[in-house]
């Protein structure tokens, strides 16, 4: 048997299948509830009301989703690993009744913002875990078979609420996390350590004033989103990076951290790599952001079809990272990670070009480009990260990496929304109306891109170790 192949055997043993089974438990929980909004809601709406509060709902779960992943390693280090799956766990279960049971929108808001600070706990603790819970050379494995369980949560989750809404109820497709929050529940307790994490620098207090200078950043960049008025937009999103900006800088001078001492730094593997995690969704926010309705508008293709054109993408990115998990070389990790942001670059360029050539099924390839670009790179870096991270910091560099994630496309998503408007962006007018204002959003979005390109030359991989 080839080493490749005894390593996928060596994680699917017992000791390795119960972790990999939980940790893909808890990330598919919020792959599937980031996404189940979409198809849900809009019938949930015609029942409870507030229809003006439509956009809300994924935003209340971002932005609670990436206060909560922040707090994960303070959690982690105040009360150890299981009761910090296991409290967060309850949180989210008691959202999911709230939301699931509601009868108006602000009730179903509030079970959306319970839900979106559990499942982000949640999902960091299951990155943070990954070092713990399986050896060095089994990570980027685990990472590929994790980048599945999130496209098959992504793709999965809008369709079965699809089903379960036409079929049953809105109400099923969120009271049907009720099970899978219980299985998830045991398996915490059979699989977690208990004890806290070891060697974990900082005290056991919770820094609220930094956790809701988060939130606030975090709240202004996803409201600056959906506002109307551009000048208002800009100021939003000026005002979100000075108080992130500002919350870093604290967070840096004081000894009970949420952050890596180096977070952002441009001299280390940690800071270069969080940069890159960041700056890649924001150059591919601008292509997301407006696809499926470019899709729609510009050449009269139906949701599925758009739906499909965007999923292309997600399992590009699942596919081409099982296909690399594989390769324990280092050179070889190095020059995947530097690859992963061009291919995304390309990508990008390329959709902007099939628009202005009037070619949609130029779309797929471009779509692969990108999925594969996140592919071949997040999980060597992201090895890279929380291994490169400084003593007693491995937990918040772990930790944090979905939260980056996740405002990365946060922000771009604003941003490409300010630079299309601005643009004239108008979809119901016709070609005029869409392929330059998407164009020129796409150009942006690349030109935050480019620093990732960069950024990937200077991060550093550890040597391999067969140890845990």
């Amino acid at each position: 048997m080839t080493d490749t192949a005894s390593s996928w055997s060596e994680l699917f043993e017992r000791r390795n299948a119960a972790a990999l089974i939980t940790l893909s438990l808890g990330i598919a929980l919020h792959a599937f509830n980031a996404f189940l909004v979409t198809t849900a809601l809009p019938t949930a709406v015609v029942e409870i009301g507030g229809v003006e509060l439509l956009s809300w709902s994924s935003t209340v779960y971002l932005v609670t989703a990436i206060v909560g992943g922040a707090s994960a390693a303070r959690l982690k280090r105040a009360i150890g690993a299981r009761r910090a799956m296991a409290l967060p766990a309850l949180v989210f279960l008691a959202g999911t009744l709230i939301a699931g049971l509601a009868t108006s929108m602000p009730l179903f808001l509030a079970g959306r913002a319970l839900q979106g600070i559990g499942e982000g706990i949640i999902s960091a603790l299951c990155y943070a875990l990954i070092p713990e819970l399986f050896p060095s050379r089994l990570i980027a494995r685990v990472f590929g078979v994790e980048a599945m369980v999130w496209a098959i949560g992504a793709f999965g989750g809008p369709l079965i609420a699809g089903v379960l809404t036409e079929t049953i109820s809105w109400r099923a497709a969120f009271l049907v996390n009720v099970p899978v929050v219980l299985v998830l529940l045991a398996l915490v307790a059979k699989v977690v350590p208990a004890a806290p994490g070891a060697g974990d620098a900082g005290g056991r207090s919770v820094p609220l004033a930094r956790l809701a200078g988060c939130g606030l950043g975090i709240m202004l960049v996803a409201v600056a989103a959906i506002v109307g008025d551009i000048p208002t937009a800009l100021l939003l999103i000026l005002g979100a990076a000075a108080i992130l900006v500002g919350v870093f800088a604290v967070d840096r001078r004081r000894p009970d951290r949420l952050f890596p001492s180096d977070a952002f730094a441009v001299t280390t593997t940690v800071g270069l790599g969080l940069w890159m995690i960041l700056l890649m969704p924001v150059a591919h926010a601008s292509s997301s952001t407006y696809l499926a309705i470019s899709v729609q508008y510009l050449w009269g293709f139906g949701p599925t079809v758009a739906g499909l054109v965007h999923a292309t993408m997600a399992l590009s990115w699942s596919g081409s990272a099982l296909l690399v998990a594989g390769i324990d070389d280092p050179g070889r990790r190095r020059a995947l990670i530097r690859l992963g942001p061009f291919l995304v670059a390309l990508g990008l360029l390329g959709i902007a070009g099939s628009m202005r050539s009037d070619l949609p099924l130029a779309l797929i390839p471009c779509q692969v480009l990108i999925g594969t670009g996140f592919g071949i790179s997040w999980a060597f870096l992201s090895q890279a990260i929380m291994e490169g991270a400084r003593p007693g910091e491995r937990d918040s560099a772990s930790g944090i990496l979905n939260a980056v994630l996740s405002s990365g496309y946060a922000l771009g998503a604003a941003i490409a929304g300010l630079v299309a408007n601005t643009a004239g962006f108008t979809p119901t007018s016709g070609a005029a109306g869409i392929v330059t204002p998407i164009a020129i959003a796409i150009a942006v979005g690349i030109g935050f891109g480019l620093p990732a390109i960069l950024a990937g030359f200077g991060v550093r991989l550890p040597p391999p170790s067969s140890g845990r």
